[in-house]
């Protein structure tokens, strides 16, 4: 494994397509390899360490489902919940004008009717629904109470669409946990898994990677506002200053920062069946398939709780167990969990989108099972 990894890493490096990667690998909870090479600011010439802060784009999304589990556990949200019992705001109706209920379920496993849609972003100012990586200074309500005028793309339970359903689930579970996003994630996971900078603000801006988008013939330093094209055709805008923004409301599903080590912190109790933050049926559960014979978008592919769980390696294309749970961020980052094989990795870099939808983390989980 060591020489492998160590190869994928150079030759990205060498490449110029990755500009900074942190890699950690457990398994059964020991540090098997553990790496942090390249540049966090490539034009001031500062490597990147450990503890250097990453924005942590859709890795965020499993940690505020953790947040929420915690709290259907403490039996204050469930999971049969309609989430306009919390949001009364929130009520967008089908095409038919008919108002169904999603629940706390429905957003969890992104079958509630929401989808990421450009379009949304593309409205007049005062009908714009913004999402996690756009910078903004609208609040849960101001924001996505906007979506009361625009149907559902289909009625909840009935298909499974990637959204920003982490959005609407993270701003229950601050509506009920009665202050901010940020706070009910750190009294129910960060804190007490000691994850110091996971946080929706910069716990120290010295340490904060620079991010880079995709460019030929290296990658662009991220201006302001830097838009792309992900391979599902999506167009994705980034604000890296969001983040710095206290007015923008805590994105669910987009909007922590934090360090590697830390996520591997998160990660790895999830493999370890909860450490006493989660119970185990709780984590069995959302490491499990929750959408039954729903189709994905991604052939062999099934959802839980905190990401894409492996149904069928082979129509996968993946050497990971059946059963492995695995999901990344678009700035760059990208992790999975094989209990069957005792194995948790995490590849954090900030290079969006290669360090997530590229082939370095393929190239990373491969090197990671001896391929």
């Amino acid at each position: 494994m060591q020489a492998g990894l160590d190869g994928v890493i150079e030759r990205a490096l060498e490449s110029g397509k990755v500009t900074s990667v942190v890699v950690l690998v457990h398994r059964n909870g020991e540090p098997v390899y553990r790496r942090a090479a390249g540049l966090a600011d490539r034009e001031a010439g500062i490597p990147v360490a450990f503890d250097t802060i990453f924005r942590m784009a859709s890795v965020t999304k499993p940690i505020v489902a953790a947040t929420a589990l915690s709290m259907i556990e403490q039996g204050l949200l469930g999971l049969s919940d309609p989430v306009s019992k919390y949001l009364p705001w929130f009520r967008p109706p089908l095409a038919d004008g008919v108002v169904p209920e999603i629940t706390t379920h429905h957003l969890l496993t992104h079958t509630s009717g929401l989808i990421y849609n450009p379009a949304l972003e593309q409205l007049p100012p005062d009908r714009k629904i913004t999402m996690g990586l756009s910078d903004t200074n609208l609040d849960f309500e101001d924001n996505f109470g906007r979506h009361n005028a625009i149907p559902l793309a289909f009625a909840p339970g009935t298909q499974w669409a990637y959204s920003f359903a982490t959005d609407i689930l993270g701003a229950a579970v601050a509506a009920i946990h009665g202050g901010t996003l940020e706070e009910a994630v750190v009294h129910h996971i960060a804190g007490p898994l000691g994850m110091t900078d996971t946080r929706f603000h910069v716990t120290d801006p010295a340490r904060l990677a620079v991010p880079y988008g995709d460019a030929f013939p290296s990658p662009v330093r991220m201006p302001e506002t830097w838009a792309c094209a992900d391979s599902e055709g999506w167009t994705l805008t980034f604000s890296p200053k969001r983040i710095f923004n206290p007015k923008a409301f805590q994105s669910g599903g987009a909007g922590m920062a934090g360090t590697a080590e830390d996520i591997m912190t998160f990660l790895d109790m999830l493999r370890a069946g909860g450490r006493g933050v989660l119970r185990q049926d709780t984590v069995d559960a959302g490491l499990s398939n929750q959408i039954g014979d729903l189709e994905r978008d991604e052939p062999g592919m099934k959802f839980g709780y905190f990401g894409a769980v492996v149904d069928n390696r082979k129509l996968a294309l993946t050497p990971q167990s059946v059963g492995t749970v695995r999901w990344g961020g678009v700035y760059g980052l990208d992790w999975f969990i094989d209990r069957e094989a005792g194995l948790t990795s995490l590849v954090v870099t900030n290079n969006a989108l290669e360090g997530c939808t590229g082939r370095f983390p393929l190239d990373i989980r491969d090197a990671v099972y001896g391929l």
